[in-house]
Formats: structure tokens, C-alpha cells, sequence
């Protein structure tokens, strides 16, 4: 029970990275406190999850906004009677060059990819101090690090998220709190899924296609990614702190 008594929150924790999260820190001992948008989603997830002698507790918020965000670590707090583990899993892709992303989607990136991950960090971080220590994971990107084409305000979202991890790393180590980010390329999910059909592609074609782009031979999993942040978050990653985590395999970013 790798997470023995550890209390995590998880953002984005009915999306398919996030249900992976979920489950694994649950199997493995923690106290799992998630989030997500729709109210019934996460409801039916829990129940999902008690069926298999699952625990775990849950929120629905907004990320876009301020007090959802702050409420998220307060009632996660109260709930569990602290926090030792924050994973930043949520994230949202808007594609498009720069002429093609009005405001509402530029707004959006910056909201839920990187100010959400401000807020709920600061309001987290004293609940980690008070335990002595904790971990931090975001899920940043491979495109915020060598930016792909036409996705300007992903890219550039996923950037100031992999800078944040850095700075916020060496700024609390001294407490006993590791900040580290993760970086996948692609992860076959329903998101990236719906990309390729907002493109009048054939989503199971595409990713076939993918597949074969990747030297390790197919697109990650969401469990794949899971498992890394896991890592991130658990004791045998004791000393690393402020670094950002290529999951690619072996695939670079492709133009």
C-alpha cells in the first residue's frame, strides 16, 4: 500500500487520466479527494468506484473560477483532515493558430491550465507545510516545452505550467514539498479523440496513424501517464523536485 493514510486531491479526476489517478492512489491506500466539472459525472464515477470497494470523495467546480478552485482545497482539507498530495491533472486543449483562437478559447487555456493550478497550489501548500511535507504533480505537456504547430494557446498555457513547476520546486523544497511536472506527447483519451474529429477525421484511423509515429510503438495510455505521476508523487522519487518529466516514447514533437 504504496499511499498508506496519504490524502490526494486530484483535478480532472472523471477524465480518463484522471479516473486512472483515481483508482490507482485508491487501490493503493490513499484517501482520494477528486474533482471535476459536472456534478453527476463525478457522482457516478464514485459510485463506480464503491462497487469495487473503492473509496473515495468528490467535488464538482469549475476551475474557471477563483472561489470553485479555493472551495476544492478547503472542503478537501476539512474532508480528509489535511492534504499531503496534489496532482494538477485537468487541463483543456483549444486548437488553433493564433488568428484562429478568439478570446473565449485563449481565456480558457490560461484559466484552467495554468491559473487554476496557481490557485489551488497556494491554497494547498499550508495544509502541506502543517503535515511537514508533500507532493506536487502537474500535468504539463511535451508541447509546452518544443511548441507544436496551431495550438498557440495550449502551447503557451503548458509553457507557463512547466515554469511555474520549476519556480514553485525551488521555492518549497526547503519545506519538505516537491513540485514536479509531467509531460506527455499524445494519450489516446476522448479528447484528443474529439480533435480529430472536429478535423473530419476517423478518431480510431488517426490513432492508428499515430501509432506508428512513436518508437516505442503506440500513443501512451492514460494508465501510462497515471503511473508516472504516481511515481512523482511517492516516496521512491524522494529527490527529485522542480523538473519536468518527458513521457513521450521517444516521440518528439512532430511539425
Amino acid at each position: 500500500m504504496k499511499f498508506h493514510d496519504k490524502r490526494v486531491v486530484v483535478t480532472g479526476g472523471v477524465g480518463s487520466v484522471g479516473r486512472a489517478l483515481v483508482k490507482l492512489f485508491a487501490r493503493e491506500g490513499a484517501q482520494v479527494f477528486f474533482t471535476d466539472r459536472s456534478e453527476e459525472d463525478c457522482f457516478e464515477f464514485h459510485k463506480r468506484l464503491e462497487r469495487r470497494d473503492l473509496e473515495s470523495r468528490y467535488i464538482s467546480g469549475d476551475l474557471r473560477k477563483k472561489i470553485d478552485c479555493e472551495n476544492i482545497i478547503s472542503k478537501a482539507a476539512e474532508q480528509m483532515g489535511g492534504i499531503d498530495i496534489l496532482l494538477n491533472n485537468a487541463g483543456v486543449i483549444p486548437r488553433g493558430n493564433i488568428l484562429e483562437t478568439t478570446d473565449d478559447m485563449w481565456f480558457s487555456a490560461m484559466d484552467v491550465n495554468i491559473n487554476a493550478a496557481f490557485i489551488l497550489c497556494r491554497a494547498a501548500i499550508p495544509h502541506m507545510q502543517a503535515a511537514g511535507g508533500g507532493a506536487i504533480v502537474n500535468t504539463a505537456s511535451t508541447w509546452g516545452i518544443y511548441p507544436g504547430p496551431d495550438h498557440v494557446a495550449y502551447c503557451t498555457s503548458k509553457a507557463a505550467l512547466s515554469a511555474f513547476t520549476k519556480s514553485l520546486g525551488r521555492d518549497h523544497a526547503p519545506d519538505g514539498i516537491r513540485v514536479n511536472a509531467v509531460c506527455p506527447n499524445e494519450v489516446d483519451t476522448p479528447m484528443l479523440r474529439t480533435g480529430f474529429i472536429q478535423r473530419g477525421l476517423d478518431p480510431n484511423t488517426a490513432i492508428e496513424e499515430l501509432h506508428k509515429t512513436v518508437p516505442l510503438g503506440h500513443i501512451a495510455t492514460p494508465r501510462e501517464i497515471a503511473d508516472v505521476i504516481a511515481f512523482l508523487a511517492s516516496y521512491e522519487s524522494r529527490y527529485i523536485c522542480g523538473e519536468t518529466i518527458e513521457v513521450t516514447g521517444a516521440k518528439p514533437v512532430c511539425w
